[in-house]
């Protein structure tokens, strides 16, 4: 087992991509994610449902570093190597709890990619959620892409808007080599988790920016994908709470002001939910007139026909038959 976090030769990581990185902290982080890497880590990030049904368990299987940095779990000093717990508290991200050490960064891997993000439970107003929808966001986005022809000219724009870890951007750019990829986010934790996980997945041709929907953007662009909130939460938490009566505003937002950033042919793909009410798609009855008013054509599916069912038993969904998850797949003329 390779433990030397601070070498020469683990910090420049693939394709010299830390150059991003603006801060010591970063620069740790990157280098633990390049770490697990290197021991196969994997993990799948499960809902939070199952999460906290599986670590009630008297034991949780798994390697130390899965229990740490996947299931989010206490641990003691001896149980990682020194390096680790050196390079976690480096990157401001190790924390006592009990007499114990707790990571408050964790890891997922999607496909041979792997993404930092905030650590289970996600109960502060500016954690970065990965899951389920993250998984079902990327195969919608690579779905699409893969049924499109690369263009023999230049590689284009890519703007993932609510990026969040950033899953959803780096996935699709590397699915098209050289293509200008900008990561998005009204909050700075997913900022910052997006710029680690961009240079950790060895892209170059990358920025991430502070930015309310498309606010601080620019465009146009060639594509435009977003896997924005789509709940009405209590708190108000920036990764879950999507606006509205149902919590569908951003997402209709961002059709409403993304359409007019795409190039001629470009593509906007939308992987959100939608409350069902009495047999009637909330979401698709709300964008309907923008689409039918836009120079576009639209494919529209339902992804899964119930997610999130707890959320019924809350007040804001009381007549609400179901949540699905959609994609929305967008192509403006030309």
């Amino acid at each position: 087992m390779q433990l030397d976090l601070c070498s020469d030769e683990t910090a420049r990581g693939p394709s010299n991509a830390s150059h991003q990185l603006l801060s010591v902290a970063d620069e740790a982080l990157f280098r633990l994610g390049l770490f697990l890497r290197e021991q196969n880590y994997r993990f799948t990030t499960t809902t939070p449902l199952t999460h906290s049904r599986v670590v009630q368990r008297p034991a949780v299987d798994g390697s130390n570093l899965a229990r740490a940095f996947g299931w989010s779990l206490p641990f003691s000093a001896s149980d990682l190597p020194a390096p680790v717990l050196r390079t976690l508290a480096e990157a401001k991200a190790l924390a006592h709890c009990n007499g114990r050490l707790r990571s408050k960064v964790r890891f997922s891997t999607l496909k041979n990619q792997i993404f930092a993000h905030s650590a289970f439970p996600t109960d502060a107003a500016d954690s970065v959620f990965f899951g389920p929808d993250t998984y079902r966001f990327a195969r919608c986005v690579e779905s699409v892409l893969i049924s499109q022809p690369l263009s023999a000219s230049a590689p284009g724009r890519l703007v993932d808007i609510g990026c969040g870890s950033g899953a959803g951007g780096i996935s699709a750019s590397l699915m098209r080599p050289g293509v200008e990829l900008l990561l998005a986010d009204i909050n700075p934790q997913a900022v910052r988790y997006a710029r680690v996980n961009a240079a950790l997945n060895g892209l170059e041709r990358t920025q991430a920016i502070h930015s309310d929907l498309f606010q601080n953007a620019g465009g146009p662009f060639d594509y435009i994908i977003a896997n924005p909130p789509y709940l009405v939460d209590d708190y108000q938490r920036l990764y879950r709470h999507g606006g509205g009566e149902f919590g569908i505003a951003l997402s209709v937002d961002i059709v409403r002001e993304g359409i007019p950033r795409l190039k001629e042919s470009g593509r906007l793909l939308l992987y959100t939910g939608s409350p069902i009410v009495g047999g009637v798609d909330q979401f698709l009855a709300a964008v309907t007139p923008i689409l039918d008013a836009s120079p576009v054509t639209f494919d529209y599916e339902e992804v899964d026909p119930d997610v999130f069912g707890e959320e019924l038993e809350r007040p804001a969904y009381d007549n609400v038959d179901r949540i699905a998850a959609v994609f929305l797949n967008i192509k403006k003329d030309g």
